[in-house]
């Protein structure tokens, strides 16, 4: 028996082990990609601050005019440091100087370190004619055969006896037992945090299935927001964006903006996503009128239930960003240790081989 599950850890290892060290190895890039890109290219993303950014009319107004693009959404930021992104309806995007309103970079998502980084992580970077994303499910897939190799490993270590003992390193052992010593500790070590990485990478793609798992171990459902309302244009009016953005980030006076979805349609409202204090991320919503500012309804996630929250933790807790830089540095290890699994099961299987 022992012996069969030996040979089933290796043989899902082999099947989805280059796909799983493209995962480790991006994975392990994002944690700090946007600080690296920051830092090499400065005068793409950061800006010198001053006392007060343009109103948002003026601002949508001077980003819509050098683009001649209207403008899917933007994301203002809390460090005055930092330029703002804007997301315009070609799919492109680019950084703004929210002081002064002009654009200093354009690039489309991929031409970032993050961006390719998450492409490669997701998708492989591949999309077809019609824009879809096929290899999301063989991502999702390996990010399942990893869950199931991870509760293999761990069961193929508590189920002998001295598994205690088993979790020694010696490093003055011979390269091969010490490779072994530190794939039995670092997977017992990491046992729950891979678990739970690979089920939230799953979440991303599969939602409907993890979230029903979430829902039956929780013995509760994820509440969903409301639907965005919709408006009845007026034929003659401007829309006063200043006016419709203060009235709805009046809504939840102590959130942090993260992002505001200008109208695609006529009868669309503008969009606030926010996050509230005790959220883990901006899952709380404000819609409102574009042409009077007559806030349109409002969602508080900050209230909802505790499987809700469970859900909405997902993005920070697999990225590990959710408790400071301790545990993004936590996150690195781990996500380079899934490589180091890979690296050394093959490295068995070879030696093995190799004897055979």
């Amino acid at each position: 028996m022992k012996l069969w599950l030996r040979r089933i850890h290796l043989g899902l290892a082999l099947i989805s082990g280059l796909f799983l060290l493209i995962v480790s190895l991006t994975g392990a890039v994002m944690i700090y990609a946007k600080d690296i890109q920051h830092f090499i290219q400065p005068d793409k993303w950061q800006v010198i601050p001053q006392p007060r950014t343009l109103n948002n009319q003026k601002l949508i107004e001077s980003v819509q005019t050098q683009t001649q693009q209207k403008i899917v959404f933007f994301m203002p930021e809390q460090n005055k440091a930092l330029a703002w992104q804007f997301r315009l309806a070609n799919k492109h995007y680019v950084s703004v100087n929210p002081y002064s309103g002009k654009i200093i970079h354009s690039y489309q998502t991929t031409d970032t370190i993050y961006g390719f980084a998450l492409g490669l992580h997701r998708w492989l970077l591949f999309e077809d004619s019609d824009g879809k994303k096929p290899f999301k499910n063989w991502m999702s897939v390996c990010a399942l055969l990893l869950l199931i190799n991870v509760l293999l490993g761990f069961y193929l270590w508590i189920k002998p006896k001295n598994r205690i003992k088993r979790l020694a390193i010696k490093p003055k052992a011979k390269f091969r037992v010490l490779m072994y010593q530190l794939h039995t500790v670092l997977g017992v070590y990491f046992f729950i945090p891979l678990v739970l990485i690979a089920f939230t990478g799953m979440a991303f793609n599969w939602k409907t299935q993890t979230q029903s798992v979430l829902e039956f171990v929780t013995f509760n459902k994820v509440e969903q927001r409301p639907k965005a309302p919709k408006i009845i244009a007026p034929s003659q009016a401007d829309i006063n964006y200043n006016e419709a953005i203060k009235n709805a980030g009046d809504v939840f006076p102590d959130g942090r903006l993260f992002r505001i979805y200008l109208p695609k349609k006529a009868d669309d409202a503008i969009a606030l996503r926010i996050q509230n204090p005790g959220e883990s991320h901006a899952y709380s919503w404000v819609w409102v009128n574009p042409f009077t500012g007559k806030v349109l309804n409002s969602f508080d996630a900050s209230k909802a239930n505790f499987t809700t929250q469970a859900w909405n933790f997902k993005y920070k807790f697999h990225i590990g960003d959710f408790a400071g830089p301790i545990v993004q540095f936590i996150w690195l290890l781990i996500a380079l240790s899934l490589a180091f699994f890979i690296v050394s099961g093959v490295y068995f299987w070879l030696k093995r081989h190799k004897r055979k």
